[in-house]
């Protein structure tokens, strides 16, 4: 759509920015109220956007970064792929289409705003926008039960979807659906959940017709575009106070699951400033540069390039105000450049499981550590660094059918510039919660034996690390058991002479009693009274 040249009116411009967040909070409210696993309505690994009639986003519900930044590729890859009508709905998981992850399937639905019955699709007629839900499936097929294991393909790791219609003119294609629920492990769960995300499209969906209907559609199409440069003034503003100059960065993975070799993720920031004209110096006020991370490796811990391009939105996004909209405008002055071929940007057919939960929280981490050569007031210490991705699944013995069990395992945050990091808490790329343990043993045959925090793990300084979490769960049944976890080898680095925090621990207690220390990427089979213990690595600390 082109740009139009109207006053952009601040009051209208905030009262907008707060429709567009309450309809993405609301997508996201009724698919937690709607579905069926315990990792979506507990843990609330979903998230919920809203896109202009071009795929831009226009609001984020306050979900799972990592899925937020890399959404609006998934809903451009729908847009290219399918022509969409009124009533259809676009289902995908690739991740070199936009995915993250195989267990993360995106639903996109179009919006066309009309009064009355659905009327047939006019020639050319275009959305006037996109809704879009993405939600963590615990299982989508695969080798390992959960979907979650140390792989070398992709192929390996579950089914694959490009971008199909789901729903056409509003009714289900039973045949594409059938195909999904015949090669997964918990069929039922995931039709459950995949009903709760197009509730949550319908809601969007409805809501913006209602809001047009309301302003009228072009008035509310102008505020959309006026959010979206309002967003890139505000970031554009804030870059231009950073010193101009090149702040580089590394930092490692332990490894990729396969070899023990560490893996290296380096950045460069290079902050251009504006010339005396008050033009960007080039087009792009600050270069975000991976040039110099490893090739694409083995194991799953590889990320795709809509991984890497989150990781930096979240950042970036965190610099700014909470008050400024993320919109897409806020990435116009930022250019990122990841290398196809590395573990910034794998291509296919690598494994990309742990890429999206692990290797992202390790971008974020490097990128961090540049900054904090540039703007060291704004910039905190090493968080965990890992979500330690537990997956445990096998046969419910109450009821005879497979269970696949998934949740991600807080860690502390990392010290600030002014004050100490928190405990316990999921941060960066996910913003998700522990599984109650009351929910986790009504719906599968586990038991949770401990749940704390992890004392004195947090790195010492004048601001202290948060600490991390001691989890530990008892197997009911015979179960698979994996993890995919990081940050063992060397724990969260610290800032200014702050202590880096604690690395992360695992270990199995057999029902005999007896205990093995395990690494943090593993796959094992556990018997009925084994237990698996998680401690997760605490915050680095701020400060001498």
């Amino acid at each position: 759509m082109p740009a139009v040249s109207v006053r952009r009116d601040p009051v209208e411009l905030e009262i907008f920015k707060n429709i567009y967040h309450s309809i993405a909070e609301e997508m996201g409210a009724a698919l937690r109220r709607t579905a069926f696993s315990p990792n979506i309505k507990e843990r609330r690994d979903y998230s919920c956007a809203v896109f202009d009639g071009d795929g831009q986003v226009i609001a984020m519900g306050d979900h799972m970064p990592v899925h937020l930044g890399s959404l609006p590729m998934s809903v451009g890859a729908a847009i290219d792929q399918c022509e969409l009508e009124p009533g259809d709905v676009v289902m995908l998981n690739d991740p070199f289409r936009g995915g993250t992850h195989l267990p993360d399937i995106t639903l996109v639905m179009p919006v066309h705003v009309r009064r009355g019955p659905a009327r047939p699709k006019a020639a050319n007629q275009k959305p006037d926008f996109y809704v879009a839900s993405r939600a963590h499936h615990a299982d989508v097929g695969g080798a390992y039960p959960g979907s979650m294991g140390l792989c070398r393909e992709i192929y390996q790791e579950g089914f694959r979807i490009p971008p199909v219609k789901l729903m056409r003119r509003g009714k289900m294609q039973t045949d594409i659906l059938a195909l999904l629920l015949n090669n997964v492990r918990t069929p039922r769960e995931r039709e459950g959940d995949l009903g709760a995300q197009i509730a949550a499209c319908h809601t969007g969906a409805e809501r913006l017709r209602e809001v047009c209907y309301r302003y009228g559609v072009q008035r509310v199409k102008t505020a959309a575009l006026h959010l979206l440069d309002y967003s890139g003034e505000m970031m554009s503003a804030f870059l231009q106070e950073v010193p101009r100059g090149s702040y580089a960065a590394e930092d490692f993975l332990d490894n990729d699951g396969i070899s023990e070799r560490p893996v290296k993720i380096a950045v460069k920031v290079r902050f251009h400033g504006r010339t005396r004209t008050g033009k960007a110096t080039p087009n792009k006020l600050v270069t975000v540069d991976f040039t110099g991370s490893d090739p694409q490796v083995e194991g799953c811990l590889n990320a795709v390039e809509a991984i890497t391009y989150s990781a930096c939105f979240y950042v970036f996004r965190c610099l700014l105000a909470e008050e400024v909209p993320a919109t897409a405008g806020l990435m116009r002055p930022i250019q990122v450049i990841a290398p196809a071929g590395t573990v910034v940007n794998a291509r296919p057919p690598a494994a990309v499981a742990g890429g999206n939960v692990e290797t992202s929280q390790r971008i974020v981490d490097v990128l961090l550590r540049a900054l904090a050569k540039a703007i060291p007031e704004k910039i905190p210490a090493a968080a965990s660094g890992t979500m330690n991705n537990l997956t445990i699944g096998g046969i419910d013995p109450r009821t005879g059918e497979p269970f696949a069990y998934y949740e991600t395992i807080a860690g502390g945050m990392g010290a600030r510039p002014s004050k100490d990091g928190v405990s316990g808490v999921h941060t960066h790329m996910t913003n998700s919660l522990n599984t109650p343990a009351e929910a986790l043993e009504y719906a599968y045959p586990l038991r949770v034996r401990r749940y704390s925090l992890r004392p004195d793990s947090g790195g010492a300084g004048k601001y202290r690390g948060g600490g991390g979490v001691v989890r530990e769960i008892e197997v009911l049944t015979d179960a698979e058991v994996t993890l995919l976890a990081d940050r063992r080898n060397r724990g969260p680095y610290g800032l200014a002479g702050g202590k880096d925090g604690a690395s992360g621990k695992a270990t199995v207690i057999r029902k005999d009693g007896s205990s093995e220390d395990l690494p943090g990427k593993f796959n094992l089979r556990l018997q009925p009274g084994d237990c698996i213990r998680i401690e997760t690595p605490g915050g680095g600390g701020w400060g001498e």
